[in-house]
């Protein structure tokens, strides 16, 4: 999985259940290459029900096919004002961390990696799935999120996806640096599984995310 560039991530719809799962495909070809699945305790799944899903602890299982190897997980513990989400490798070893902008009604993010040196920050229309992960500068762009393949991977390919994808393209100078990749395709899942649901009610698709 880590050795591609381009992913295309197309969330699983599912009627009265509280529990996330995505199907991770290749960008390029629209071939399933793994899954994401929240995995969670049966006490967390009904308090869901009763509780905002923001206040209560998450893991997320990133799975490799054929073979549902675990590739990563994403760990995020009971949550206040400021949240901090974890990114694991299959050992268990710390890779990064996300660390939530303080009182940002917008949502936004900063990635870290296991050393806490600054990684990227999330720019543009996070809830839009429009945005970018940028060096701390400004000056490198590490990723793009988009919810159309054109501009991406090219119109041709659209034809491989249904509208409920959207689109990481990772910086092709990352392309020998799995660990970066890692960090970037669990910062994109994160956006959807942990941060838009902390933010429900007070954002919507247009707001520019903060600094």
């Amino acid at each position: 999985m880590l050795e591609l560039t381009t992913f295309a991530i197309t969330e699983h719809k599912k009627i009265l259940s509280s529990v996330q799962s995505y199907d991770i495909k290749n960008g390029e070809t629209g071939e399933l290459v793994g899954t994401a699945v929240e995995n969670i305790g049966t006490l967390t799944q009904l308090l869901r029900w009763v509780m905002s899903k923001q206040f209560l602890p998450t893991t997320v299982e990133v799975r490799e096919k054929p073979d549902d190897s675990l590739v990563f997980t994403i760990r995020r513990g009971a949550y206040l004002f400021r949240s901090r989400v974890e990114v694991r490798d299959a050992q268990g070893q710390l890779v990064g961390y996300f660390k939530s902008k303080f009182l940002t009604i917008s949502g936004g993010f900063h990635v870290y990696d296991k050393d806490d040196k600054y990684f990227a920050n999330v720019k543009g229309k996070m809830f839009g799935f429009n945005y970018k992960f940028l060096t701390e500068d400004g000056k490198v762009e590490l990723g793009e999120v988009a919810k159309k393949l054109g501009g991406l991977a090219g119109l041709a390919k659209e034809m491989f996806f249904s509208a409920d994808n959207y689109f990481l393209k990772v910086n092709p100078d990352l392309a020998k640096l799995p660990l970066a990749k890692m960090l970037l395709l669990a910062a994109t899942l994160a956006v959807d599984i942990i941060y838009k649901s902390e933010s429900k009610g007070g954002v919507d698709g247009t707001d520019i995310l903060g600094e």
